[in-house]
C-alpha cells in the first residue's frame, strides 16, 4: 500500500487528512519539520502534504531539506492563505502543487492520485535511464582484442567532446551501439539521441524527415513536423549509412552543420539547434568522393574523429566473448553453455553478417536446442563450412586440443582419405600414403580403423 506523509502543526488537520486517505492508503502523520525529516528517512513514504506555517522550522525550509534527499517523492504544500509569490517559490523549490485549506475532498484525491502518478513516471524515467547507461557503458561493447581496445580508448577520449564523429564498419559490426555508447558517456547523456537510417528514407521526403515541414508546404503535409535535427537539439543526431544521401541533401546538411541553424521546408523562420553530428557508412567514402558521389567538403566536416569498426572475421578472438554474452541474454545467464567442439565451428566460421548475425545463430540456437548444452550438431550446417583439418587446428590453437593429439587426429584423417579412394584396398592405399602395407595395418590398429569400417 502506497504511503502517504502529512505534515501539519495542527492536529485537527492531521486527522482530518488521515481520514480522507486511511481507506486507499498507509498514512504516517508529523507534528513539525524536524519530525517529518525524521519520518522521510525511516518511512520513505511516496507522497508528502506539507504545511508551510509551522513553528520552528516552517515548510518552504522543510521541502528544500527533502527535496535534497529525497528529490523522487511528491510534496504538495498546504497553506491557510494563498499567495502568487508563495506558489512560485514553492514550485520552484520542487513542490508538485499547491492547495489551500479547507480543503475539497475530491479534489485533494485527485491531486494526490496525479501526484503519485508523476512520481511513478519520474521514477520509471529514472530506471530507463539508468538501464540505457548500463546498456552503452564501455564494458558492454563486447571485445578483448587489439582494434577494440583501441576503439575504447577512442571512445573514452571523445565522448566529452563535442566533435563530429564519422564511424566505418561492415552491416552488424554494431557501428550504433558505438554511437549510442559515445553519446551516453558524454554531457549530452540526458538529451535526446536521435537515429536515422538514411537508406531506408525515399529521397523525396529526406530533407522534411532531417529538417522538418511548415503546414501547407506541400500536398500532403496536413501539420506541422518537426525534423530530426530539430528533435536532437542538445543532444546527438546519428546517421546511419550517410553516404545514400543525394547531394543535394549533403549540402543542406553541410549548412546545416556549419550554421547550426535551419528552415522548416515550407518556412520562413530560422531554427537554430545545438547538435552533435554522429555519422555512419559501410562504404568508402574517399572513393565516391572520387567519383563525385559524395561532397568533399562535407566528408571533411564529418570526419574529424574517424572510426573503424573491425569485421568479425578479424577479431575471432572476440566471438568466444560475444557467444557467451549473447547465450546469456536470449537463455538466461548460466542456463546453457557452449561445448568447445561448437565453439569451434562458431569460431572457424567468417561470419559476413558480423556480430548481428552470431547474435541471430544464437538465438536460433537456444529456440531450437532443449538440452542445457550446445554440441556441433545444433550448430546451422550453414555455418560448418570450414573442413575437419580447421577446426582441429583451432582445437589446438584455442588449447582444448594438445598438439600430440592434434597430430594423431591429423594422421587418422589422411589414412581415412587414402582408405576411401583405395576403395579401402589396403596395398593400394599404402602405396597412395607412400608408406608399406604393415606399417598401414599398424596404424590402423592403433586408430581402431575397422577393416572394412563400421556404418
Amino acid at each position: 500500500m502506497r504511503k502517504i506523509l502529512i505534515v501539519d502543526d495542527e492536529v485537527s488537520v492531521r486527522d482530518s487528512l488521515r481520514m480522507i486517505f486511511k481507506k486507499d492508503y498507509q498514512v504516517i502523520m508529523a507534528g513539525s519539520a524536524d519530525e517529518a525529516f525524521i519520518k522521510v528517512k525511516s518511512e520513505e513514504p511516496d507522497l508528502i502534504f506539507l504545511d508551510i506555517i509551522m513553528p520552528e522550522k516552517d515548510g518552504m525550509q522543510a521541502l528544500k531539506e527533502i527535496r535534497e534527499v529525497h528529490p523522487q517523492i511528491s510534496v504538495i504544500m498546504l497553506t491557510a492563505t494563498k499567495t502568487l509569490k508563495t506558489a512560485v517559490e514553492a514550485m520552484r523549490l520542487g513542490a508538485y502543487d499547491y492547495i489551500t485549506k479547507p480543503f475539497d475532498v475530491e479534489e485533494l484525491k485527485l491531486i494526490a492520485q496525479k501526484a503519485l502518478e508523476s512520481r511513478d513516471l519520474r521514477m520509471e524515467n529514472r530506471r530507463l535511464q539508468g538501464e540505457v547507461e548500463e546498456r552503452y557503458h564501455f564494458d558492454n561493447i563486447i571485445g578483448k582484442s587489439k582494434e577494440m581496445r583501441e576503439i575504447y580508448a577512442t571512445i573514452r577520449q571523445i565522448a566529452e567532446k563535442n566533435s563530429t564523429v564519422l564511424i566505418h564498419g561492415e552491416s552488424g559490426t554494431g557501428k550504433e551501439l558505438v554511437a549510442r555508447a559515445i553519446h551516453f558517456n558524454s554531457h549530452r547523456k540526458n538529451k535526446p539521441f536521435v537515429a536515422v537510417n538514411c537508406a531506408a528514407i525515399p529521397e523525396t521526403l529526406i530533407e522534411s524527415e532531417l529538417f522538418g515541414h511548415e503546414k501547407g508546404a506541400f500536398t500532403d503535409a496536413q501539420t506541422r513536423r518537426i525534423g530530426h535535427f530539430e528533435l536532437a537539439d542538445q543532444g546527438t543526431l546519428f546517421l546511419d549509412e550517410i553516404s545514400e544521401l543525394s547531394l543535394p541533401t549533403q549540402a543542406k546538411i553541410l549548412r546545416a552543420l556549419q550554421e547550426r541553424d535551419f528552415v522548416r521546408v515550407g518556412g520562413g523562420k530560422t531554427i537554430s539547434v545545438d547538435v552533435r553530428l554522429i555519422s555512419a557508412t559501410n562504404k568508402n567514402l574517399e572513393e565516391l568522393m572520387a567519383r563525385g558521389a559524395f561532397r568533399s567538403d562535407l566528408f571533411y566536416r564529418i570526419n574529424v574523429v574517424p572510426l573503424t569498426i573491425p569485421p568479425l572475421r578479424k577479431r575471432k578472438e572476440d566471438i568466444l566473448l560475444l557467444a557467451k554474452h549473447f547465450l546469456d541474454k536470449h537463455a538466461g545467464v548460466g542456463k546453457k553453455i557452449i561445448l568447445p567442439e561448437a565453439m569451434d565451428i562458431l569460431i572457424a566460421y567468417d561470419w559476413p553478417g558480423n556480430v548481428r548475425e552470431l547474435e541471430n545463430i544464437i538465438e536460433r540456437i537456444v529456440v531450437l536446442t532443449t538440452s542445457d548444452t550446445i554440441n556441433p550438431d545444433d550448430i546451422p550446417s550453414s555455418l560448418k563450412t570450414e573442413s575437419r583439418v580447421e577446426l582441429i587446428k583451432l582445437g589446438v590453437l584455442n588449447g582444448r586440443i594438445s598438439f600430440e593429439d592434434a597430430e594423431k587426429e591429423f594422421e587418422r584423417d589422411i589414412i581415412m582419405e587414402a582408405l576411401k579412394k583405395s576403395n579401402f584396398v589396403q596395398t593400394r592405399a599404402a602405396d597412395l600414403l607412400g608408406i608399406s602395407r604393415r606399417i598401414l595395418k599398424y596404424k590402423m590398429d592403433k586408430y581402431s580403423i575397422a577393416e572394412p569400417p563400421e556404418n
